[in-house]
């Protein structure tokens, strides 16, 4: 006979491991579905990021050749537009009171460096990309010496201009839709030769008058420069009655380093395309460009083309080379690189050296205002040092630094702020170097210290050479006598232009520029001693003077035998 008290619990145990069995059920039916949403989740989330990748852009409106405004542009390439506004900072200050500190009193031997030059009216501190073309509109190096045209060819985006000018000087169709159509080298080329014979001034009204893409509005993202700079002149002469700034010009925008069709990195400065096509037709050393050692071993038919025959990590470089570089910027002939003897200071110099103006006289940038000898001036050689430096050597590029690429969603762009690496020392050199961001900020101002002691030490020596060389005119030494002197002087001052204008402050190639500060200083010390030697009395003979033998470690007998 059963139990009922054990029957009833045997019967509760069996209906809690059914309740059991169920509830584990439902569970692992909660956690597969849960599981499953997950991978869909993960699933849909890649396929979707694998297409947003695949299409970095959405062409919302059109640009083209024609396309200086950047506006359109930043409606396809948002985030790209945004970095290339970045570089106002937070907001453009236009005005006097917010132009930035002149290098002329924050280092006042510059005055002496420059005496005779524009430079030594007007000489500050570089600002963002977007300032580009508004603080050369306002410096008093424009508006109270006539300048030339060919200052423009860097300083705004001028690529449509050139073309136009090019293309009515060869007598073809030159309206919108034809400026629009193609890029047109040959026509870019003649129209910037065009333009190097004209002032800045008829060169800035005629960029204004060009169409920029956005013909229904005339407001340039980053404000016009007062015409005629702060003091109401324009190249020394009060402005005219009535003047009105009619017209928009841009400075360096998206056209001058992409094509408008496929984004494409490319070189659009007629400068640049001439100056690496003469480099490459030379038999200058040039490991860190292996398109061009490799287009040296072809058969050399047609000229180097960087954007045809350049990789793209050249033209991560070549980009900013197209305006970070030496050249003549005047108008007694065409804007020219002097790449053809090698991009080391000295092959520039060689260049300059050999180059006469095309009436067959001498070459030089000025005459000195204190000594009176011709001299060279540097502008601003970044792409020339960085050539010389071992971040070249290693493959890495200008923009690997200051342009470091970052992710934007699952795009992989590249950043257009366009600042010093010490801004972003993370993105911009930990991916190479292992170090802390202390340790790597520690290793670059250490560089830039040692340089800025090295350039004002170079500076001193500057200025006790232009003194001497007074001293000697004031004893009335002759022109012919001074002729060696002036020789060292421009060699003097062309080394510590070369340095001091180069905005890395040394870091691009340290040991180079070290090379280079030191040479300027002997080649001052020795100008210095020629002139004192030129206008002081003939020395005393010396081989009288009383002089302790040198005896060095020579025994002067051998010791006797033991």
């Amino acid at each position: 006979m059963s139990n009922p008290i054990k029957n009833a619990i045997d019967g509760y145990q069996r209906t809690k491991r059914r309740s059991g069995s169920a509830r584990i059920l439902i569970l692992a039916f909660l956690a597969a579905a849960v599981a499953t949403a997950l991978v869909a989740y993960v699933l849909i989330n890649i396929y979707g990021r694998k297409q947003e990748a695949r299409t970095p852009f959405v062409r919302i409106a059109e640009v083209s050749e024609i396309s200086t405004d950047p506006e359109p542009w930043g409606l396809n390439w948002p985030h790209h537009f945004d970095g290339w506004k970045s570089t106002a900072g937070d907001k453009f200050y236009g005005g006097s009171s917010a132009m930035p500190q002149s290098k002329l009193e924050t280092q006042p031997w510059l005055k002496r460096l420059y005496a005779g030059y524009a430079f030594s009216i007007d000489y500050r501190e570089a600002r963002g990309h977007a300032y580009m073309l508004y603080d050369q509109g306002v410096t008093e190096r424009v508006t109270k010496k006539p300048q030339a045209g060919a200052c423009l060819h860097c300083h705004g985006s001028t690529t449509v201009l050139y073309r136009k000018l090019g293309l009515v000087a060869m007598g073809q169709k030159s309206d919108d839709e034809t400026l629009a159509a193609e890029f047109n080298m040959a026509a870019v080329q003649r129209g910037f030769e065009e333009a190097s014979t004209k002032t800045y001034q008829e060169v800035l009204a005629l960029l204004k008058q060009m169409p920029d893409g956005t013909p229904d509005e005339n407001q340039p993202v980053f404000p016009a420069a007062p015409a005629g700079g702060f003091d109401s002149e324009m190249a020394g002469q009060p402005l005219p009655e009535g003047h009105v700034d009619l017209g928009e010009a841009h400075p360096v925008t998206c056209i001058d380093c992409h094509d408008p069709n496929t984004m494409a990195i490319r070189v659009t400065r007629p400068g640049f395309v001439n100056g690496i096509a003469a480099l490459a037709a030379g038999d200058a050393p040039v490991p860190h460009l292996p398109s061009i050692e490799k287009w040296r071993k072809g058969d050399r038919s047609e000229a180097y083309d960087p954007n045809l025959l350049a990789t793209r990590q050249e033209m991560r470089s070549f980009a900013c080379g197209q305006c970070h570089v030496e050249y003549y910027c005047a108008n007694k002939m065409t804007l020219t690189f002097p790449w053809k003897n090698g991009l080391k200071m000295e092959d520039l110099e060689k260049t300059w050296e050999e180059t006469t103006f095309p009436d067959g006289s001498e070459f030089y940038d000025y005459i000195h205002g204190e000594t009176g000898a011709p001299v060279y001036k540097a502008q601003h050689p970044e792409f020339e040092l960085w050539s010389q430096g071992i971040h070249a050597r290693s493959g890495v590029s200008c923009s690997d630094c200051h342009m470091p690429y970052e992710r934007v969603g699952a795009a992989k762009l590249s950043n257009h702020h366009v600042r010093s690496p010490m801004e972003n020392l993370n993105a911009a050199c930990q991916n190479c170097h292992r170090g802390s961001e202390d340790q790597l900020r520690d290793r670059i101002e250490t560089i830039q210290s040692n340089n800025a002691a090295l350039l004002e030490r170079a500076a001193l020596a500057m200025t006790d050479m232009l003194d001497s060389i007074l001293e000697a005119k004031a004893a009335d030494v002759s022109e012919d006598q001074l002729a060696e002197v002036m020789k060292l002087q421009r060699k003097a001052m062309w080394r510590l232009d070369f340095i001091s204008s180069e905005n890395s402050r040394g870091f691009h190639a340290d040991q180079e520029a070290a090379r280079i500060l030191g040479e300027s200083i002997d080649y001052s010390r020795q100008a210095q001693a020629m002139a004192l030697r030129l206008r002081a009395p003939d020395p005393p003979e010396i081989k009288d003077v009383p002089a302790e033998p040198i005896q060095g470690v020579t025994v002067e007998k051998e010791p006797e035998e033991s």
